[in-house]
């Protein structure tokens, strides 16, 4: 049940999907949130600490979920055509590519002060410091773009997985959803 099999993904992979889906939406969110923000609001400085430490939780998830994706088997495509499967393959590529893009564009605009960033408490992330100038606004606008790229590309794979669903009646989406029998 932990694994993934040919038939469907196991509840590692489901948990660690969700997680990072769950997460992504709040992060963007709360993104939203902060660029409105003026330096004297009350929540300036805790909405930033907030994102950073999110951010570099998202991370480790991110990593361990590459590292599960890897190590385990791909349930066979459900897709109908060659053409499908070669864009479900790109679209999940180009998800986790904005993610590693976006988790290092938010580590450059953190660090570019020479500061650590605190993960709520528990451990440090160092500084490598600053590489070009006016690294905090470029890597900021960077960011920002890479961030609503990201949004689009969850929307449109949502979108994609509710038209699995409810137009062509296949199991893509419960295959997310719930473990499938037969899992180790």
């Amino acid at each position: 049940m932990l694994k993934n099999s040919e038939q469907g993904y196991g509840l590692v992979a489901i948990t660690l999907h969700w997680l990072m889906a769950v997460t992504v939406i709040d992060l963007f969110a709360l993104g939203l949130y902060m660029v409105e923000l003026s330096y004297y609001d009350a929540w300036y400085k805790g909405s930033l600490d907030l994102h950073k430490s999110v951010g570099v939780s998202l991370a480790i998830v991110l990593i361990l979920r590459l590292a599960w994706r890897i190590s385990q088997p791909k349930p066979q495509s459900l897709a109908q055509n060659s053409l499908q499967k070669r864009a479900a393959s790109a679209v999940h590529l180009l998800l986790y590519v904005l993610l590693v893009a976006l988790v290092m564009s938010g580590y450059l605009i953190s660090t570019a002060d020479g500061r650590a960033i605190d993960v709520f408490g528990f451990f440090e992330v160092p500084a490598l410091g600053s590489f070009v100038e006016n690294q905090e606004d470029l890597a900021g606008d960077i960011h920002f773009y890479l961030a609503w790229t990201l949004i689009i590309a969850v929307a449109v794979h949502a979108l994609a997985a509710l038209k699995h669903h409810f137009i062509n009646r296949d199991r893509t989406l419960v295959r997310m959803l719930k473990v499938t029998k037969g899992n180790s």
